[in-house]
């Protein structure tokens, strides 16, 4: 009987892994983006002093927030900080340092204040890392009922968080404020911060995961001006527009004892009349059915060539 118990729980433990595995497989999207949160980039501005701690705390490698290793060096990439400001709005750009002549933005954080005590925040990733029109915003549920009463139905609403009790949005609005320039560049890092070599998918998104519980992505920007002071200034690397030509996809699904993994690679292959890129599709299917001790293995392969909906 304590051999079956020990069996039992260790069966248990070793599904609840296998589902965690599929769930995190399912998450990743294969662009680039998947190895920096953006949420999470949110949960420390939200509580940094000041810009300087803020840039601090993003290479924080035990925040868990940057996996990026874009030049493919073996190496985190350093993500610096640079605020661009007009009137009442923030652009501030986090930008990862490539190599000694190129750098990528990464993200903007976008800020605008509306009233005396009030803002309005949203971070957008660059469409390079995260596809076009991807935007993280902090959220709060309010619970709302047409009647009153223990029998009352409640409905639960999501709405937009006033972030200007935030510390970090206080200290930009502050008078005396000097708009923030990183000192960082590449070759010359802080003191204390060493690179690390970046971490499985499986293993990062496991430890990103607690930073989307109060933030929310949506395709819809909430300040204009901000994208008008940050277009003429954005900064690409051809290293990171070539590597996002392709994206890879994965997805894994179980039905009973059948385990389909699903592999889709998108590559760019030219320009239609109209301009916009096309792209060749290529979908690898692998079934996977466990009958006693044999596995039988099914694979299937499609191509086609559609509109991509990324930027150049």
């Amino acid at each position: 009987m304590k051999h079956f118990k020990i069996l039992s729980l260790a069966l248990f433990f070793m599904v609840g892994s296998m589902h965690l595995f599929a769930q995190s497989e399912d998450d990743a999207t294969g662009l680039l983006g998947d190895n920096f949160s953006l949420e999470g980039a949110l949960e420390v501005f939200k509580n940094s002093s000041s810009m300087e701690d803020f840039e601090t705390q993003l290479n924080n490698e035990d925040k868990s927030i940057n996996n990026l290793d874009l030049n493919e060096d073996g190496d985190i990439d350093y993500i610096r900080v640079e605020d661009n400001m007009e009137d009442n709005v923030h652009a501030i750009v986090l930008q990862a340092l490539i190599s000694e002549n190129e750098s990528q933005d990464i993200a903007v954080i976008e800020i605008e204040k509306t009233g005396e005590e009030s803002a309005t925040l949203q971070i957008v990733g660059d469409e390079y890392l995260y596809g076009e029109d991807f935007y993280v915003e902090a959220f709060e549920e309010e619970a709302t009922s047409k009647s009153r009463g223990p029998s009352a139905d409640y409905k639960i609403n999501r709405v937009v968080v006033n972030v200007w009790f935030w510390p970090s949005v206080r200290f930009v609005y502050r008078p005396n404020y000097v708009v923030y320039r990183s000192p960082f560049r590449w070759g010359v890092y802080p003191r204390a911060w060493r690179p690390w070599r970046p971490l499985s998918w499986n293993v990062y998104h496991g430890r990103r995961f607690h930073y989307t519980r109060s933030y929310r992505v949506i395709r819809t920007p909430r300040i204009v001006s901000a994208r008008r002071i940050y277009t003429p200034k954005r900064t690409t690397s051809k290293v990171v527009v070539k590597r996002s030509k392709t994206v890879t996809r994965t997805r894994t699904t179980r039905s009973g004892n059948t385990v389909v993994r699903s592999k889709t690679k998108t590559t760019a292959v030219g320009k239609n009349k109209n301009g916009k890129v096309k792209a060749k599709k290529t979908t690898k299917t692998t079934k996977v059915k466990k009958d006693g001790n044999k596995t039988k293995v099914k694979k299937a392969k499609t191509t086609k060539v559609r509109k991509k909906k990324r930027g150049n």
